[in-house]
């Protein structure tokens, strides 16, 4: 059981963390708000691994979506640096989930908190790494080369920042094998991601120029995808289904 002190310092130690993101411009107020409430558990029942794990992909996140901010900007990006509520609970909300299962007595609840947060680090690292060194991908729906930021695309620096994204969130694990759980179903669920995001993902022509996609809403139905499935969602079923896949393998493991 975790102890009212415990949760106590989570909340004073989550709070810190959101206000100093929301006062340096990486979220929202809904985010800074949102952000509280996922760290509360986190930090409250994970403790300092689980809290490190956190922080870990906050930090490379905010990092990496400030790199070469001035060319990602111009890819037309539904989120830009600060983010709010919705991608706060869509990153961080399936793991937060994962380890309030752990008050349950679900013993897998912390591994499968990590493989969520690997697939979300996993896809934050592709996306932003990838749209800055990957010149221009392919569309996993056309296999024809796509503009630099393109939902559904692939490049080999992109794929490569998955791995490794989720690999390092896998280092938090306890173990060998739960580390290669951890990596497996992050990286599994940023592929899903991709799959998604060329698959149903709403998407626009850009009305500065027709020959582009972009993820922000225009006025009229999306020329690809669903209009109600944007990045958080896919984000959101990116998180889940990582989560599907580390349960998975911890029983075959």
């Amino acid at each position: 059981m975790v102890s009212h002190f415990h949760l106590l310092l989570g909340m004073a130690l989550a709070a810190i963390v959101a206000a100093l993101a929301y006062r340096t411009h990486a979220l929202t107020r809904s985010g800074a708000w949102a952000a509280w409430a996922v760290g509360t558990a986190v930090f409250g029942i994970g403790g300092w691994p689980a809290a490190g794990a956190l922080l870990m992909f906050f930090g490379t996140s905010t990092v990496l979506s400030r790199w070469r901010k001035t060319r990602k900007d111009a890819l037309g990006y539904e989120k830009g640096g600060r983010r709010d509520a919705w991608q706060v609970l869509a990153n961080g909300g399936v793991g937060a989930v994962c380890l309030l299962l752990t008050l349950a007595g679900v013993k897998v609840g912390t591994l499968l908190f990590l493989a969520a947060l690997a697939a979300a680090n996993a896809d934050t690292w592709a996306t932003e790494i990838g749209s800055a060194l990957g010149g221009r991908p392919i569309d996993i729906r056309t296999g024809r080369r796509a503009e630099a930021g393109t939902s559904g695309a692939i490049s080999l620096p992109g794929i490569a920042a998955a791995l490794a994204g989720a690999a390092l969130l896998g280092l938090f694990a306890s173990s060998l094998p739960a580390f290669l759980i951890v990596t497996l179903a992050g990286f599994g669920g940023a592929l899903y991601d991709t799959l998604l995001g060329a698959a149903v993902q709403a998407l626009w022509r850009d009305p500065s120029d027709p020959e582009q996609w972009t993820e922000k809403a225009q006025v009229g139905p999306p020329g690809r995808g669903v209009r109600l499935i944007g990045n958080d969602t896919v984000n959101f079923l990116c998180t889940l289904t990582a989560v599907g896949l580390a349960a998975g393998l911890a029983r075959l493991l």
